[in-house]
């Protein structure tokens, strides 16, 4: 208890999966939590839950390919909270298709939210941890960022993030924003639960999993926990990856 105490923290993407786990451990460890989705029914219900059992938390709608409600996201902590020292963008999407099967549409969509959601957090939210003295910028990628997968669109997408996590580190690290990235392996969580839900293609990618285990949320957002936090304060434009040992083979 008590990691984040007195921290203000904005996370994307959280009405559920693993940015709902975020929001939730975030709140547990004293901080003061806005998070944002498309999902307005779902992250209503995660706020109220949150706050009923005595965190401190607000959802807001945020579409993260859209600059003006980052924008209002970030302004949206100052003024309820004063400041603004965390950011984790977790919000993404998968369409998993090789070059020649993903269309034009799909490739932009996968881009836009992936890619150009993290540039457009990442920029409105460096003022505000500016004006807070620093701050801890978690940007989560995969380690579809880190190795080639039969998925075109995803891949690129999250190696871009993976880069711009370390140009944001180079940048602003003078300033005292850090900027990491996490590179999850296979999660049980909603984006790819109906490929798990296949038994054939559960096994295979249990087979190539060192641990023979699939992550859950939480263990995936303890991770980010440690990289929002005072623990990390020497590490900035590292990746840190949680695979359960696919990338090392």
């Amino acid at each position: 208890m008590g990691r984040l105490e007195g921290k203000v923290a904005l996370i994307s993407g959280a009405a559920r999966g693993q940015g709902e786990a975020e929001a939730r451990l975030f709140a547990n460890e004293g901080a003061k939590v806005v998070f944002g989705d498309i999902l307005d029914v779902e992250g209503e219900k995660v706020e109220a839950e949150i706050n009923e059992t005595g965190g401190e938390a607000k959802y807001i709608h945020l579409d993260v390919t859209n600059e003006s409600e980052w924008e209002t996201a970030v302004k949206e902590s100052v003024n309820s909270y004063g400041k603004l020292d965390i950011l984790v963008n977790n919000a993404g999407i998968s369409i998993g298709k090789n070059v020649e099967e993903t269309t034009l549409e799909e490739w932009d969509l996968v881009q836009d939210v992936n890619s150009k959601g993290v540039f457009l957090g990442t920029k409105a939210a460096i003022p505000a941890m500016r004006e807070s003295g620093g701050g801890s910028i978690v940007n989560i990628s995969s380690i579809a960022g880190l190795v080639g997968i039969a998925s075109a669109p995803y891949v690129a997408s999250k190696g871009a993030v993976r880069l711009l996590t370390k140009s944001t580190a180079v940048q602003y690290g003078p300033e005292n924003i850090r900027c990491n990235s996490v590179h999850p392996g296979f999660i049980e969580t909603e984006m790819i639960r109906g490929i798990l839900s296949n038994s054939e293609e559960r096994a295979k990618r249990l087979a190539i999993t060192p641990l023979g285990i699939f992550a859950s949320a939480h263990d995936i957002a303890l991770a980010v926990l440690f990289l929002a936090s005072d623990e990390s304060r020497y590490m900035t434009g590292s990746e840190l990856v949680i695979d359960g040992g696919i990338t090392a083979q």
